[in-house]
């Protein structure tokens, strides 16, 4: 909840900013359980190398791709 709205973090900084540098999938695997999407945005976390990675919630990536541009996130990264 602490990544601002038009903002994103990666897995890996995530980690680091919760004291477990090394516990990127950890992160990964919390996002992906998280039951209350998109009011605890998750879709704001993205993989290191500048994909979406994924999105649980209903609709999957393409509604993570659509809440990230929606918020003024812009692409290409390395997911269009």
């Amino acid at each position: 909840m602490a990544i601002p709205r038009g903002q994103v973090r990666t897995y890996t900084e995530v980690a680091r900013q919760i004291g477990h540098p090394n516990s990127a999938r950890a992160v990964a695997n919390a996002c992906a359980q998280n039951p209350y999407l998109p009011e605890v945005p998750c879709h704001r976390v993205i993989r290191t190398d500048g994909g979406l990675g994924g999105y649980s919630g209903p609709g999957g990536v393409e509604t993570k791709r659509k809440l990230l541009r929606e918020e003024g996130v812009t692409f290409p990264r390395n997911d269009p």
